[in-house]
């Protein structure tokens, strides 16, 4: 089911994503620049209600059985009871579709994705480590160097 669209305006990833009980009309993609290979491709961000961008979600790069490349990953917050999973498609305006995904036991994984439990499955293909380690300190705030997230439009 298609929840939201994105689309590539003068280099940034920008759009919005609707359900019935969640209305982002302001998302944006943020480029992940990392050396770790299990870093995602994209950091989710969205306008809280003091019109700061906060990341809500992050998407790592998937292979369909098909061999199509997409993005996964999750949009969380404290005010969702769980996770929503959701994947994004490249649409023919460069941009992405926005599709919601139920989770489905996948014997490649151990299992599913984890995000009915909250967590990945940090086993991965093969068996290998996890996603890699959090952006999060222990009190909260955003660990690393990084501050282009206090940018008023940081994607």
């Amino acid at each position: 089911m298609n929840i939201g669209e994105i689309f590539n305006r003068n280099g940034r990833l920008k759009g919005s994503i609707a359900t019935r009980t969640i209305d982002l009309p302001s998302v944006g993609l943020r480029k992940v620049v990392s050396d770790n290979p299990k870093a995602p491709v994209y950091e989710i961000l969205a306008l809280n209600i003091a019109r700061r961008y906060v990341q809500i979600g992050a998407l790592w790069e998937a292979v369909s059985k098909q061999g199509d490349v997409f993005l996964a990953g999750n949009i969380d917050d404290p005010s969702l009871p769980e996770p929503l999973p959701i994947a994004l498609f490249p649409a023919d305006h460069g941009g992405y579709m926005v599709a919601w995904r139920r989770d489905t036991m996948r014997s490649d994984f151990g299992g599913g994705m984890g995000a009915s439990s909250g967590r990945y499955d940090d086993r991965g293909p093969g068996g290998q480590g996890g996603f890699g380690d959090s952006t999060v300190g222990a009190g909260g705030e955003r660990s690393g160097s990084d501050t282009s997230f206090e940018e008023e439009d940081p994607f």
